[in-house]
């Protein structure tokens, strides 16, 4: 049984093709058929009034000086931090007040806290009054280069040390993005349901990502459908241990706002834990299917003589070894992410019956221990796919 070898259509036994041009033979009309499913999902609606967040106007500006300043540090409440405030005159950079001089007064707490100097670069808001008078309001520090040469300097490392590797996971972990945010999201407010809409993201991004690193071959196709089984059974413990616990996504923080803002739309709740779920543990779950599946292939070229059950017993000790450390990434991911509201937890020293049925702790709970247990059934299934599709002396291949 483990020997039986399997038929695989001779379109993908074509061996004169080159990987990137099978590559892009497949990925193409997956990349122009997500284009237009995004367009689709993005488009306007008649109808639709615009929020009123989106009709705030920010503008970037420089302060040009420093009219007063009662700001002293408060060693007592804010560990140090200047609190009072300033008077200041800046410049508008952008926008249609650009190069205007407007005044405004700076508020300094101990948490909202924008110390100014002259010459630093501030995000304000514009407000316009019904008759026209309008005025400026601080709203940040201006961390738009700081962030944006962040993380280019995150894209050089990760291309000049990961090379030709690093720029294909480059491309990859934009296409995760874009797809979530152009995809996913418009897509759940559109009312789509929710959980099919996510785990068909989950697929095509996974499968994309994976063609982008690895290209057409057979450890890509082991890699993917390990992952998306793998993210499957996180998102399916999570949604019944959600329903045994009475838990979903109206228990979530964000639930009353999004009912309020969202329902219009045709946004629905009630899945969106389940999503989260399948999203948060799509990662981990890539990185252990994509790890064992290399593996088996490499020491299916290294020894052409082993067989499937040979294969699938080194797949689950290499696998073995990945669980811990994968399963601690999502766990401390959460302790990481929750830091501050477990700070809290035992300043206030919250009883022990009171923790463990608050809707946020259960929900965080369940969401990394769901993702913890996909990357342990990921790897006896990426395990048995590859030693399924690599043994014998002619391995399965696309290409």
């Amino acid at each position: 049984m483990w020997e039986k070898e399997m038929k695989i259509p001779k379109i993908l036994k074509i061996s004169k093709i080159p990987k990137s041009l099978v590559s892009l033979l497949i990925l193409t009309p997956l990349f122009l058929g997500l284009i237009l499913f995004g367009l689709w999902l993005n488009r306007p609606v008649a109808g639709e009034v615009p929020t009123s967040a989106s009709q705030i106007v920010y503008e970037r500006a420089r302060v040009t000086a420093v009219l007063a300043d009662d700001a002293a540090p408060d060693y007592e409440n804010a560990e140090g931090r200047r609190v009072g405030s300033q008077e200041l005159e800046l410049r508008i950079l952008t926008g249609v007040h650009k190069n205007q001089v407007m005044s405004l007064t700076n508020h300094m707490s101990a948490l909202f806290n924008v110390d100014l100097e002259k010459g630093d670069s501030i995000i304000v808001r514009i407000l316009t009054d019904d008759d026209g008078v309008y005025y400026a309001s601080l709203f940040n520090h201006n961390r738009g280069i700081v962030l944006g040469m962040f993380v280019l300097l995150f894209f050089v490392l990760l291309v000049l040390l990961g090379g030709k590797k690093g720029l294909r996971a480059l491309f990859g972990l934009l296409f995760t993005l874009t797809s979530i945010w152009f995809l996913l999201i418009p897509g759940l407010i559109r009312g789509l349901p929710a959980i099919p809409m996510t785990v068909g993201i989950v697929a095509v991004t996974a499968a994309g990502a994976l063609i982008l690193l690895n290209g057409c071959s057979v450890k890509t196709l082991c890699a993917v459908a390990g992952c998306v089984v793998g993210v499957l059974a996180a998102g399916g413990i999570a949604a019944a241990v959600g329903a045994f616990a009475s838990l979903s996504g109206f228990n979530m923080p964000e639930a009353e706002n999004l009912l309020l803002y969202g329902a219009d739309k045709g946004l629905t709740i009630r899945g969106l834990l389940v999503c989260g779920v399948l999203i948060s543990s799509l990662g981990a779950v890539m990185d252990v299917a994509l790890g064992i599946a290399s593996s088996v292939w490499e020491l299916r070229l290294q020894n052409s003589s082993l067989r499937a059950d040979e294969l699938f017993r080194s797949g689950m000790h290499i696998g073995r070894d990945a669980m811990g450390t994968m399963a601690n990434t999502l766990i401390l991911a959460f302790a990481g992410a929750s830091l501050n509201m477990l700070i809290l937890v035992q300043t206030y020293e919250i009883p022990f019956l009171q923790l463990v049925n608050t809707d946020f702790i259960c929900m965080e709970i369940i969401q990394s221990i769901a993702g913890a247990m996909g990357i342990l059934l990921t790897v006896p299934i990426v395990a048995f796919i590859s030693a399924r599709l690599m043994a014998g002396k002619k391995p399965v291949s696309f290409i």
